[in-house]
């Protein structure tokens, strides 16, 4: 079965820090040594929020008490084709920490965030959370590793 093109990515919160996955384990994997949020891609008839809270729980541990939709986000890569990622931050859940098959789960102070290995246009975004913009539509276009557009809410931004 092919993998749908809707994901969930989710930044879970303490007061300063985010909880990042560091993608180290999967072979093949777009994310390879990068660092991101923890989420996936939805299964057959699950909602946003279905995804959200099963992904979380199986890479984490956790079960979200406390969650905000914050936006949408439209991936386009040369040879990946396009995916359409439903973010949100969650500050509530309940739950132990465990390993995750899918890399290494961390606590990273909010200000330390910009010296890890991000994709270019996770930095957009974290900084659109980090504003508390309201609900936004980014699109972003990249060439393998290279991000040659980003548009927000229609309107280009680089």
């Amino acid at each position: 079965m092919k993998k749908s093109p809707m994901t969930t990515l989710c930044y879970i919160e303490t007061e300063d820090s985010y909880l990042m996955l560091h993608r180290v384990s999967k072979k093949n994997d777009v994310n390879k040594d990068k660092w991101i949020g923890v989420g996936g891609h939805f299964e057959e008839g699950e909602s946003p929020e279905e995804c959200l809270l099963r992904e979380v729980r199986e890479e984490t541990g956790l079960t979200l008490t406390s969650w905000r939709f914050r936006g949408i986000v439209t991936f386009t890569q040369e040879d990946y084709g396009t995916e359409y990622m439903c973010l949100y931050t969650a500050d509530g859940f309940k739950g132990e920490l465990k390993e995750c098959a899918e890399g290494v789960l961390e606590w990273i102070k909010k200000e330390e965030l910009l010296k890890l290995n991000l994709w270019k246009g996770d930095l957009i975004f974290l900084k659109l959370l980090k504003d508390d913009a309201p609900f936004f539509s980014l699109k972003l276009s990249y060439r393998g590793d290279e991000l040659v557009d980003a548009v927000l809410d229609g309107l280009s931004i680089i």
